[in-house]
């Protein structure tokens, strides 16, 4: 079983549609939520959101190519063309038949489908647009990434709502580390500002009204989110040959479902997804010095996640929510999480939890509020909690 290195990474967020623009961002505690602007909020309470900045499509593709993208998509195959060009890998004809890609999606083309029902329903129009089936398929990102740069090796995409990144990327992993793929470019993309999925999302009354504070005592809820994060794995051994760039090893994955709520979290499923994470990547509770929460800002979920990291470390690492940053991405939340865990590891420095006002007794964690931090810590655990209860927590050890 081989050690797995993260050698690329690429980033389309709100904080930045770069890499190193998302990671000054999260090192500097300044956020991307702010009022919506794709979308015109007059008929919704919902105001504020985190979308996609510094992003402009025909810098990434012809005209002609974005009648058959939807924003998801665009954000997949442009984030996986930054995270390959960062690992400098020389992609042969050998290579790309043994590289994997394996994207998480929770929604695919809701803007896509939103403007056809919009179409049919209210304009009256007979027919859809053509390419909206092959716009919307949760997959559209994978297979742009394969079709883009000649991959022929697997290609899925996972949704497993709010764990669709993780779990992509845990799977990645195992093909990686098992010789079943020689490389795999992981991740998640979504793109959720249309009215109708922010409407559903406003139904829910988990959406908070201005900003997302996760575990300060004043927090209301989550900021949705929206961009994509994608990681090139491969073999350690290989990577240190070629002297390519090692963010950090992607050294085990842990899944569980609570079996217990369609929508109220568990304690325990969490905290066994992070013991199995740990347990997979040969690392022990006292190894852990960080921990990128999943931290949603909602009374329920941050409660809870504080009792199950609770119930796994007798003395817990430091731990913040980089969601009140980028807001939640849903299935692509794990991926910007991800490469946030593996920046922090990198550059020995841990990104604090924005927004934070006031301590909630009920999540008396050390937070890092509003201020990053320096760190030695020489392994980390990211954390994905789904509805349905479908939870993927991913490790990860330090390069040095």
């Amino acid at each position: 079983m081989q050690r797995v290195a993260i050698t690329g990474l690429g980033i389309v967020s709100a904080l930045g549609s770069t890499r190193d623009a998302f990671w000054a961002a999260l090192a500097a505690g300044v956020g991307g939520i702010r009022p919506i602007a794709s979308v015109d909020c007059s008929p919704l309470k919902m105001k504020h959101g985190a979308e996609v900045a510094g992003f402009d499509p025909l810098r990434h593709f012809d005209a002609k190519d974005l009648d058959v993208l939807d924003p998801f998509a665009q954000y997949a195959l442009a984030a996986a063309a930054e995270a390959i060009a960062d690992a400098g890998v020389e992609l042969t004809a050998a290579l790309k038949q043994r590289t994997a890609i394996v994207t998480g999606c929770g929604l695919g083309g809701k803007i896509t489908e939103d403007q056809g029902f919009r179409d049919l329903y209210a304009e009256g129009k007979p027919r859809f647009h053509p390419m909206t089936i092959p716009r919307a398929m949760t997959s559209a990102g994978a297979s742009h990434i394969s079709m883009r740069f000649g991959f022929t090796g697997p290609a899925l995409t996972v949704s497993t709502a709010c764990s669709s990144a993780n779990h992509a990327l845990g799977q990645a992993l195992w093909m990686v580390r098992s010789g079943a793929a020689e490389m795999a470019i992981a991740g998640g993309s979504e793109a959720p500002f249309s009215l109708g999925v922010l409407k559903a999302w406003e139904a829910m009354r988990v959406v908070a009204p201005d900003t997302c504070r996760p575990f300060s005592k004043d927090r209301q809820g989550l900021i949705l989110g929206a961009g994509a994060g994608m990681l090139i794995l491969e073999p350690w051994e290989r990577a240190q040959a070629r002297g390519a760039r090692i963010y950090a090893e992607l050294a085990g994955c842990g899944m569980t479902a609570d079996a217990h709520h369609l929508t109220m979290p568990s304690a325990s499923g969490a905290a066994r997804a992070m013991s199995l994470a740990m347990a997979d990547g040969g690392l022990a509770p006292e190894e852990i010095g960080y921990i990128n929460a999943h931290g949603t800002g909602t009374p329920a979920n941050d409660a809870t996640e504080t009792r199950a990291i609770r119930e796994v470390f007798a003395a817990p690492p430091p731990v913040s929510s980089t969601k009140s940053m980028h807001g939640h991405a849903m299935g692509a939340a794990g991926a910007l999480e991800a490469a946030a865990t593996a920046l922090a590891l990198y550059h020995g420095i841990l990104p604090p939890t924005a927004n934070y006002t006031t301590p909630d007794p009920g999540c008396d964690l050390d937070v890092l509020p509003n201020v990053a931090r320096p760190s030695r810590a020489g392994a980390a655990l990211s954390n994905s909690f789904a509805f349905g209860g479908l939870n993927a927590v991913l490790a990860f050890r330090a390069a040095s």
